[in-house]
């Protein structure tokens, strides 16, 4: 009598197992499907925060460039008293220009390096999150970035050393400078390159890399220096007392006495020359105005000595005349 075979096991459904394997791999990918995703987002995020926070204390930065410095407010009178440009005080314009431009390329510097950092950390760390190594990428960068410092070390210099010169305004538009062989006015202070306008007209470009020393003849306050010259027969202590007198005159002239800091001094005999005796006269001045101060007390100064009957020294010279010996010029 044939046996009766046993039933066959029932198989699951196509559409369960599906739905099971699909269950299985979200299981096993769930870090890469939320979590990679998500802590992408919140680098993206924490990014953007600092860069609107560095940007707050950029902006900070360039409106504290912006600001006047002490005695430069319009109700105060035309006179320089801290750094940077002091020959433009009656022309605001050119001031303002010169701070709206060395603020502007500070904050633009500033920003784009932020920036610049900002992005290469945010890159690193988003391709670390999706499993790309960074080892030889970065050993690639500094290779190629090792290359290019090399080639290009000048131009990293000109750059650093003019935004070194803005930050501490050693130096800008309207300045009377003297760079070594380039003296004149500063027209344009840029990050590689300045322009500096000579006494004969010409365009001085130089790059801020090869700047050694600045002399600024704009900042704080300026000097006017005069010697004058008596003989040696004059009276130094009238000569000092007319010295004196005309600067005192000078500093009660209201149409340039607002040019002069404090009274002129006489510093005394400065040196005894074969032909004369130099006394010194000084002054501190309105910054880029002790050449026309000087001019001016050089013009009174000579009529007040001629009126003093002081007279200015003249070149003196001893000659020597060599004769023919007398026993041969009597035989002649």
């Amino acid at each position: 009598m044939p046996t009766t075979p046993p039933p066959a096991a029932h198989a699951p459904h196509p559409d369960l197992q599906l739905a099971a394997g699909w269950t299985h791999w979200f299981g096993d990918h769930t870090a890469a499907l939320i979590e990679i995703p998500l802590r992408i987002v919140l680098i993206i995020v924490v990014l953007a925060v600092v860069r609107w926070l560095a940007g707050r204390a950029i902006t900070r930065i360039v409106r504290h460039v912006l600001e006047p410095a002490p005695g430069e407010g319009e109700s105060r009178p035309a006179r320089r008293r801290g750094r940077g440009l002091a020959v433009l005080q009656r022309d605001r314009s050119r001031v303002r220009q010169r701070r709206e431009q060395r603020a502007r390329t500070i904050g633009t510097v500033l920003g784009s390096t932020v920036t610049i950092m900002l992005s290469l950390v945010g890159v690193a760390m988003v391709l670390d999150q999706v499993g790309i190594a960074l080892g030889p990428l970065l050993a690639s960068a500094g290779v190629v970035g090792l290359a290019i410092g090399f080639g290009a070390q000048s131009l990293v210099a000109d750059y650093l050393s003019g935004l070194l010169i803005m930050i501490e305004d050693q130096y800008g538009v309207g300045d009377s400078v003297d760079l070594g062989e380039a003296v004149g006015e500063v027209e344009h202070v840029g990050l590689r390159l300045t322009h500096v306008r000579d006494l004969n007209g010409g365009l001085w470009h130089i790059r801020n890399g090869e700047i050694l020393r600045v002399r600024n003849d704009s900042q704080d306050w300026a000097r006017a220096v005069l010697d004058v010259s008596v003989s040696h027969t004059a009276d130094l202590t009238t000569v000092q007392r007319v010295l004196e007198e005309t600067g005192r005159e000078l500093r009660r002239d209201p149409a340039i006495g607002d040019l002069l800091l404090e009274d002129p001094s006489v510093w005394g005999v400065q040196s005894l020359d074969a032909d004369g005796i130099v006394v010194r006269l000084a002054v501190k001045t309105v910054p880029q105005e002790q050449w026309g101060v000087t001019r001016e007390l050089r013009r009174r100064v000579k009529d007040a000595l001629d009126e003093a009957g002081v007279d200015i020294p003249f070149r003196q010279h001893t000659v020597w005349l060599r004769t023919e010996n007398p026993a041969h010029a009597s035989m002649n």
